[in-house]
């Protein structure tokens, strides 16, 4: 028997015992992560880097996957991006109720209940990096409009364009005729007059 690599550019028959597990693997020194994943009735191979956002062979891997399935990876680093990646992705496998293991690190595999714990742990560090790049990002906002950087989409009605839009009421336009002339929102017209939209 045999069991299917699936890369970026298709799929191809290799001849080496399957078991039930599916394996995923991405990696340089290709030859030897496949050796290391005999047994596998399905093996994906991703020519990207770990790191890169975009990648479509791990996308139809998490697809494929099904209940009772195992992931199996070679190493930790092949598979996710940061902690709070492999939480997330790790997270989604259990939800299918599919198991994850890596091969070179055992401690890291959900049927075992130290796998568990380490993933518990996991989970515990990814949240603990996302409170500290949000306290990142609102410590460099909050420095920005000390500078007085504006965040948002641009007003639209500058001192300029409300004057041109009371000219033109005074001047008798309705304020549809407004609408079409500015191509503002009627809310943005009624604002600049000074009056409510209701």
């Amino acid at each position: 028997m045999g069991f299917e690599l699936e890369d970026e550019s298709g799929t191809l028959e290799i001849n080496i015992n399957n078991k039930t597990v599916k394996g995923k693997c991405k990696a340089k020194d290709f030859p030897k992560q496949l050796e290391k994943l005999k047994g596998c009735d399905k093996v994906f191979r991703e020519k990207r880097s770990g790191v890169d956002v975009g990648r479509p062979a791990l996308k139809r891997c998490l697809e494929f996957l099904r209940e009772g399935d195992t992931l199996l990876v070679t190493k930790i680093d092949r598979l996710a991006r940061s902690t709070a990646d492999l939480y997330r992705i790790v997270s989604s496998l259990a939800d299918k109720g599919v198991q994850f293991k890596v091969i070179d690190d055992s401690s890291i595999d959900t049927t075992s209940r130290t796998g568990k714990l380490v993933m518990g742990i996991l989970a515990l560090i990814a949240e603990f990096e996302n409170d500290i790049r949000r306290e990142r990002q609102m410590d460099g906002i909050k420095k920005a409009q000390e500078r007085g950087v504006r965040f948002g989409r641009k007003r639209r009605l500058v001192p300029e364009t409300i004057g041109q839009i009371r000219k033109l009421r005074d001047a008798g336009l309705t304020v549809p005729a407004i609408i079409a002339r500015t191509r503002l929102s009627k809310a943005s017209i009624y604002r600049a007059l000074g009056a409510s939209a209701g």
